[in-house]
Order: structure tokens, then C-alpha cells, then sequence
């Protein structure tokens, strides 16, 4: 098929027959006999040092360029041919140059009217008759017609035996035959099913016979239970454009796809399923309860993955990863055992966010605190060697954590209470006392200016127990219902706790009042019940050395945050940032 001006090297490889270009440049002159090719048609080809491979088949012509142009000399016009398979090959960049202006001859074969070019920068054209494509850079599906080097139509078995390369391709290419172009392009109708075809072809895949530098990239693992959102759209957008910019680059490209087991937010759900079934988690044991959740991912637990699909993700599914799965798992152990040995992970006793539902410890951001109406009730501490007008008023929202008391604080500077500093004071409802001591956390304008300290109950107060070396009184069970360190009110839950204990003290005189007071309460992310602060055995990651340098990329100017306005947020956060509990 080369003019006699062209010297070309037949070679017959195990599927199919290619013609290859020995030289760096090189012209193809059509004769005006070539029934496919208007008359006035020169094409020039300007090839890089990797050779070209030029296919023949029964479609037509198949170019398949590597990183070569088509040049098309100005106020020429050429009517070409180009296979359906090609056009839907999506790493193929073709024929994108300029000036391209494609008519119809009368007397020659026409282009199939009824296919849409399947370019991924050009969604739909054709040619109408005789009239011009609107599309100034378009390709079209080729005629059923072979020609010779002299413009001769091939004999049928030898068109045959040369496309049979590309038979497979072409077969499972996704049908786009229609009578009319629709007036409106319709994605739910295309889309799903050119992503198929896509994925069965492998296009996503790596292509191991480039030589250049390979691109590798993880996908954040989404949640197996989980479902589209945002999120997922701002980084599926975002690594798919880099992962199509480095395979039109010629680099060996894998993004590699995978989920996350979603551990809490997977047991939550397989528990709603029990319930339902009159059953539950405690009952079912450990080893029946984890088949169970395995039983679910293998049924319910696809559907994000189908979503990024529809999002266009271009990753190599044929390698998804689940992080459940043994390699993942291993490597989890060894990314553990090489934080402790570093000194960056440890196990202590920690005030930890529990959550009682699930009974199990949860991360910081997976607590979402809600304003919700509750109350500040006000109570006298009595002092302990005073009258009986001596005594400290307090105020708290959770009067069930006094029985976890184990001092009153006050500001040093607070002339109020000076008196009181040093001496001690009786824990109501009980006969212990606690100490009375001066801290620099302590808000005057919050509340009485006293500060009741629960360091087994509360954030603030465990840090200011480490620093006046308190005892931890824990007085919850991990239901969420008070222990027997609560006395008579053991077995009650917290908001029966809070009423009982009320009560009890306006019934011993101690209750001052209370006023109505909008709360800031800690909910699980996953759950939504209430998260206690317990102090528990637990693995923490140190933060400090960390954060460090993650504030000094941002400080330095390595990393800027846009909008500018949420680096003051990211330093507040890393700044005031406790050990994370793992």
C-alpha cells in the first residue's frame, strides 16, 4: 500500500502483518486512481526515532502513530478512511492538528453516515453528504473497502487474512450504529457502556511494552459500605487527570484502586442487621459474628466501586486491593512494629473518646459535636473545718460525673476564692474530700469561677490532673452505665444518672438552681449515640514530632494552603493536636 518512492520492510509477527518505516521521515503519495483518496491528497508523516507502524486490514487504511504527526499541507483537502478501531482506542491521540477539512467526493465511497466519531475530544461528528463536518479535527469510520499500493480494491481473502489482528478488537467494540444523531447527547446511555468496553480491553491497565519511567499512584481506599460523595468526586477528578496525562506521555501508567474494610461503620451495619433478625453481636460470638461481616462484603459491599466507575475512574481494576486482604494486612504489621520501634507509638492509659454502643474507642475526627438545649445546674461544695456558710459554688452541665470528683479548681488570681486555696472540700452525695488547688485553666467568667475536676471524664480536666498529679476516679462501665464507684446510683445510665443525682442533692440542700444552657455534645460519626471521655488502656501515635514539621512545610512556604484563609485553621488544629488514638 506505500508508493514505489517508499522502501518498506514486510514482517509477519505471531497475529498479524505490519509494514514498518525504516527511516526517520518519509512521504505517502496516493495516485488520483485510488477510488478511497481524492486525487489532490499528499500525506506526510514526520516520525520520531520510534518507527511507525502502518496495519493494512479489510476496514480501510489503519494508522497507529506513536508520537508522529500528520501533516496536512495548507489549502489541501484529503478524504481519509480511519477504522473504528482506532477511533475508540482511547490512548490513540489522532490526526490532532489543525487544518484538517474533511469532504465528500462524488463517485467515492462515502463515509458511514450513520456511526459518531468516538474521539475522546471530539464526542460526536459526521459527514452529511457533501456537505463539510462541523468538526475541524474529525475522524470517521472507515469504508469496507482494501486498496492496493495502485488504488486497486484487495481480493477478499486477502484482506481477510491481513485484518485478522484486529477482528478481536473490532468485535467487541461497543456498538454505536444509530439512524440520527440524537439532538442532545444522552451520557446514561453511552457512557456505562463505552467504560465496559474500556475495562475489557485493558486500556486502564499498564502497558508494559513502554520504556519510559513508570507513574504509579494509590487510590485512597473509599469505605466498602460507603457511597459517592464529594469528596470522592474532587479526588477521582483529580488523580484520573494525571493518571490520562502520564499515559499520553508514553510512560507505563497504574492507578491503583482499592477499599478501605471500614471496620466501625461495617459493624454498625451488619448490628442493624442482626437486631432485625432478633439477634445480636454478643450473642453470635466473635468467629460467627466476623463471618457474618464477611458474608455482607462479599454481597453488599461493591457499590462505591460502581460509582467511580460511572465517575470515568481510569484505574486498573484487574488489581484492586481490599485492606483486609493478606498483603495489606502484613503490611499494616510492619508499618506498626517500625512506628514503636521509632518511639512514635505507645500504649498507656489515656482519656480516649468511647463510644458505648459499639464499646469501642474512637479517633478524634470521628467525633462531630452538636449544640443541643440542656442545662447548667449550680451546687454548693461544702468546705471542709468551715461553717456552715462555707462552701464553694460550683456550676457543671453533668452533675452524674461528681461522684468522679477529685478536686475543685480556681484561678490564682481569682480574689474570690483565695481563702479557700489549700484547704478541702467534701464531694457531695459521698465522704470523701478533695483538695482545693490553682489553675491557669480555669475560666473566671465560666460559670462560678470554680471549677469542678473529673480527669476520668473530661479532656480539660485529665490535663489539669496530670498537672496537679490527681487521682482517676472512673465511674462508668463501657455500656455507658455508672460502675460501682457511684454507689447507690450504680446501674443507671447518664441521663438517668444526671436526674437521680439532682434530685438528691435539692434533697440535702445542696442545689443552688439552674438555668437553661445550650451544650456542646460529642456524637459519634458513625453511630450517632453519645461518646463518653474514659480513661483506657489504649495505642497512641505521638503527634508532637509529627505535627512539627508539617506546620514548618506550611510556615516555610514548601506547601501553600488555598484559600489562604484555612492555614490558620490547619496550624490551630496541628498546634493544639493531642496523641492519636489508634
Amino acid at each position: 500500500i506505500l508508493d514505489a518512492m517508499t522502501t518498506a520492510t514486510l514482517t509477519r509477527s505471531a497475529k498479524r502483518h505490519a509494514l514498518l518505516f525504516p527511516t526517520n521521515k518519509c512521504s505517502l503519495s496516493f495516485p488520483p486512481s485510488a477510488p478511497a483518496w481524492s486525487a489532490r491528497a499528499q500525506l506526510s508523516w514526520t516520525l520520531d526515532s520510534r518507527m511507525h507502524r502502518v496495519l493494512h486490514s479489510s476496514a480501510a487504511l489503519i494508522v497507529k502513530p506513536a508520537l508522529g504527526r500528520l501533516i496536512v499541507p495548507r489549502n489541501r483537502s484529503a478524504l481519509v478512511h480511519i477504522p473504528q478501531m482506532m477511533i475508540q482506542r482511547p490512548r490513540c491521540s489522532l490526526f490532532h492538528s489543525a487544518g484538517w477539512r474533511l469532504t465528500s467526493q462524488p463517485g467515492l465511497p462515502r463515509p458511514c453516515q450513520s456511526r459518531p466519531c468516538m474521539s475522546e475530544r471530539h464526542a460526536r461528528c459526521r459527514v452529511d453528504g457533501s456537505a463539510p463536518s462541523p468538526c475541524s479535527r474529525a475522524f470517521f469510520l472507515g469504508s469496507s473497502r482494501s486498496l492496493s499500493s495502485r488504488g486497486e480494491v484487495l481480493p477478499a481473502a486477502v484482506a481477510s487474512d491481513a485484518a485478522g489482528a484486529t477482528a478481536d478488537e473490532d468485535a467487541a467494540a461497543p456498538e454505536a450504529q444509530q439512524d440520527e444523531l440524537p439532538k442532545n447527547f444522552d451520557p446514561a446511555a453511552s457512557e456505562q457502556r463505552l467504560y465496559a468496553w474500556w475495562e475489557q480491553q485493558g486500556y486502564f491497565a499498564p502497558d508494559e511494552t513502554l520504556t519510559g519511567e513508570p507513574f504509579t499512584m494509590s487510590m485512597p481506599p473509599a469505605n466498602v459500605t460507603g457511597r459517592l460523595h464529594m469528596g470522592h468526586a474532587m479526588f477521582a477528578t483529580l488523580q484520573d487527570i494525571m493518571a490520562r496525562f502520564f499515559r499520553m506521555r508514553g510512560r507505563p501508567t497504574l492507578w491503583l484502586p482499592g477499599t478501605d474494610h471500614a471496620g466501625i461503620a461495617t459493624q454498625l451495619v451488619v448490628e442493624k442487621m442482626l437486631a432485625s433478625e432478633g439477634t445480636s453481636r454478643a450473642e453470635l460470638g466473635r468467629e460467627a459474628f466476623t463471618e457474618r461481616v464477611w458474608e455482607w462484603k462479599r454481597e453488599y459491599g461493591g457499590a462505591i466501586t460502581g460509582q467511580l466507575r460511572r465517575l470515568g475512574a481510569s484505574c486498573d481494576w484487574s488489581r484492586e486491593q481490599f485492606t483486609l486482604d493478606p498483603k495489606l494486612s502484613d503490611a499494616v504489621t510492619e508499618a506498626f512494629v517500625r512506628l514503636h520501634e521509632r518511639g512514635l507509638i505507645y500504649k498507656g492509659s489515656y482519656l480516649v473518646n468511647w463510644s458505648p454502643n459499639l464499646g469501642t474507642a474512637v479517633s478524634d475526627l470521628e467525633v462531630e459535636y452538636s449544640e443541643e438545649p440542656g442545662a447548667m445546674f449550680y451546687f454548693r461544695y461544702p468546705v471542709e473545718g468551715g461553717v456552715d456558710d462555707d462552701y464553694l459554688p460550683v456550676a457543671t452541665t453533668r452533675p452524674e460525673t461528681i461522684l468522679g470528683d477529685t478536686a475543685v479548681a480556681v484561678h490564682p488570681e481569682d480574689p474570690r476564692f483565695a481563702k479557700f486555696l489549700g484547704k478541702r472540700c467534701r464531694v457531695p452525695l459521698t465522704d470523701r474530700t478533695i483538695p482545693i488547688v490553682a489553675d491557669e485553666a480555669v475560666d473566671r467568667e465560666f460559670g462560678t469561677g470554680a471549677l469542678k475536676i473529673t480527669p476520668g471524664h473530661d479532656p480539660v480536666d485529665f490535663e489539669v490532673g496530670k498537672r496537679q498529679g490527681l487521682e482517676i476516679i472512673n465511674i462508668m462501665n463501657n455500656d455507658g452505665r455508672l460502675n460501682e464507684a457511684a454507689g447507690k446510683f450504680c446501674g443507671l445510665t447518664g441521663q438517668e444518672a444526671r436526674k437521680a443525682i439532682w434530685a438528691a442533692l435539692e434533697e440535702e440542700g445542696l442545689a443552688i438552681k439552674t438555668e437553661p444552657h445550650t451544650n456542646r455534645v460529642p456524637r459519634s460519626q458513625r453511630g450517632g449515640e453519645v461518646i463518653e471521655p474514659l480513661v483506657r488502656d489504649q495505642w497512641f501515635v505521638k503527634m508532637q514530632p509529627l505535627a512539627e514539621p508539617a506546620l514548618a512545610a506550611v510556615s516555610s512556604g514548601d506547601i501553600r494552603i488555598v484559600p489562604e484563609r484555612f492555614e490558620k485553621v490547619y496550624n490551630r488544629w496541628l498546634e493544639n493536636i493531642r496523641d492519636w488514638c489508634i
